[in-house]
C-alpha cells in the first residue's frame, strides 16, 4: 500500500515510520505500545532520525588541528656579540611534520637542520658567520610555512635577527702560540678545554669564545720583552711582531694588522700544524757605552757585538719596532749632515724602521756613536746576526743607562 510521508501505519503488527525524508523505519507492535501512543513513536522515530543525521554531520568534519606556535629562538631577537659558529635553535609548540619546511637563515652559509628532542630544530653550520654579520631567521607560514605533525599551521611568519660578535684577539694569541710565533707557551685549563684542530666549526666557535687557560712566557728572554706583552690587546708589539712573521710565511702582505686574511690563513695553519720554521728571535742595542747589540733566539742569547747607533744630528730612534724589510746586499743611499749625498754599499740588512736598520758598515772601531740613525756591526758580527733578524722580529733601541 502507499505509505503517506511524516505518517504512521501499523501492517501485519508492524509500525511503518515514514520520515519526511522519505525513508522509513519499522517499529514492532510492542514498541510502540511502550511508547504510548503512535504519536509518541513517530516523535521517537524522528528522534531517531535526528541522530543519524547528526552522526553523519560529526564524521565529515573533524576537529581541525591546534595552530602551530613559536615558543622562543636562540639567538633571540637584537641578540648581539654573538658566536657566529654555534646553533640556531628554533622551538615550537608542536613536533614538525616529517618534511615540513624549515626556517630559513640569511646569509645563507653551509650547514644543516636537526631535529633537537620532539618540539625543537636547529641549524648547526658547518663553519659558521663571519664576525659582525646582520643575521636573519625567517620561519614561514601559511600553508607554505612550517607544520606540526597534527597538520597545525602557522598563522604569520615570525622573523628574528641577531649580529654575530667579533673574533677575540685572546683567541688569535692561543693559535699564534701554539704555531710558534709567540715567546710564549699556551695551556688549555683542562683537556674539555682544547680544541681540535681539524673541526672547523670548533675553530670558529673558539674565536668567537676563547677557551680557559694560561700563557707562560719561555725561559731565557730578558724582563724587557714581558713589558710589550698585552695580552688580548691588538697593539700588542709582540703580537704585531708574531704578525707580520706569518704573514711573511703565508705570502700575505706584511702589515702586521689582524683581519679576516689573517684569521683564516691561521685557521688553515692550524688545521695543516704549519708551524713557524724560524723560532723567535729578539734584539737589543744599547746606546750605553761601549754601545752592544744582544740576540736571543728561542730563549738563548745567541749574538753579543760592539755596534754602532746615530750620531746626536741623526739619532737612532730610541724604542722597539718588528723588522720589515731585508736584503743581503744593498747600496744605501742617502743625505750627510753637511748636505752632500751618499752612497754606500753594506750587507746584511734588517730594517726595522724606514731609514734604520741593522746591517754591517766597514768603521775603524765600533761601540759608539758614529751612524746616520743605523745599527751597524762588524763584518763577522753582522753575518752571524742576519739568520736570526727575519720578519717580524722585534729590535729594541735603548738609550743610555743614568750615571
Amino acid at each position: 500500500m502507499g505509505l503517506l510521508r511524516g505518517r504512521v501505519a501499523v501492517l501485519a503488527g508492524v509500525i511503518v515510520a515514514v520520515l519526511a525524508s522519505g525513508s522509513w523505519v519499522a517499529l514492532t507492535h510492542a514498541s510502540a505500545q511502550s511508547s504510548g501512543s503512535a504519536t509518541t513513536a513517530a516523535g521517537t522515530v524522528a528522534a531517531a532520525g535526528k541522530h543519524q543525521a547528526a552522526g553523519k554531520h560529526q564524521r565529515s568534519h573533524a576537529s581541525p588541528a591546534a595552530p602551530l606556535q613559536v615558543l622562543s629562538v636562540t639567538p633571540a631577537a637584537g641578540a648581539t656579540g654573538v658566536n657566529g659558529a654555534a646553533p640556531v635553535r628554533v622551538d615550537f609548540s608542536s613536533a614538525l611534520a616529517a618534511g615540513s619546511p624549515m626556517p630559513k637563515i640569511s646569509p645563507q652559509i653551509a650547514g644543516s637542520w636537526q631535529q633537537v628532542g620532539s618540539k625543537s630544530v636547529q641549524f648547526v653550520p658547518k663553519k659558521g658567520f663571519k664576525p659582525l654579520s646582520r643575521v636573519r631567521v625567517r620561519i614561514p607560514a601559511g600553508q607554505a610555512g612550517v607544520r606540526s605533525a597534527a597538520g597545525g599551521l602557522l598563522a604569520a611568519k615570525v622573523t628574528v635577527r641577531f649580529h654575530t660578535g667579533s673574533y677575540s684577539t685572546s683567541r688569535l694569541e692561543q693559535l699564534l702560540a701554539q704555531l710558534g710565533y709567540l715567546p710564549l707557551t699556551w695551556t688549555p685549563a683542562s683537556t674539555a678545554d682544547a680544541v681540535s684542530v681539524t673541526d672547523a666549526a670548533a675553530q670558529r666557535s673558539a674565536a668567537y669564545a676563547p677557551p680557559a687557560g694560561t700563557f707562560s712566557w719561555d725561559s731565557g728572554y730578558p724582563h724587557q720583552l714581558k713589558t710589550f706583552w698585552l695580552g688580548g690587546s691588538a697593539s700588542s708589539l709582540i703580537l704585531k711582531g708574531a704578525v707580520m712573521a706569518f704573514e711573511n710565511d703565508h705570502g700575505m702582505a706584511m702589515d702586521g694588522i689582524v683581519g679576516s686574511a689573517v684569521w683564516q690563513a691561521t685557521f688553515k695553519a692550524v688545521a695543516a700544524d704549519q708551524r713557524n720554521t724560524h723560532g723567535y728571535t729578539y734584539a737589543r742595542a744599547s746606546e750605553t757605552v761601549p754601545e752592544k747589540l744582544t740576540i736571543w733566539h728561542d730563549g738563548h742569547v745567541v749574538l753579543r757585538s760592539l755596534a754602532n747607533t746615530g750620531i746626536p744630528v741623526a739619532p737612532t730612534t730610541i724604542g722597539t719596532a718588528a723588522v720589515y724589510l731585508r736584503y743581503r746586499f744593498q747600496i744605501m743611499k742617502g743625505t750627510n749632515p753637511d748636505g752632500t749625498k751618499y752612497a754606500d754599499p753594506v750587507s746584511y740588512v734588517a730594517y726595522f724602521r724606514a731609514g734604520e736598520a741593522v746591517h754591517y758598515f766597514p768603521r775603524g772601531s765600533y761601540g759608539y756613536q758614529q751612524s746616520l740613525g743605523c745599527v751597524e756591526l762588524p763584518i763577522g758580527a753582522a753575518k752571524q746576526a742576519w739568520p736570526y733578524l727575519t720578519f717580524g722580529s722585534l729590535v729594541t733601541v735603548a738609550p743610555p743607562k743614568a750615571a
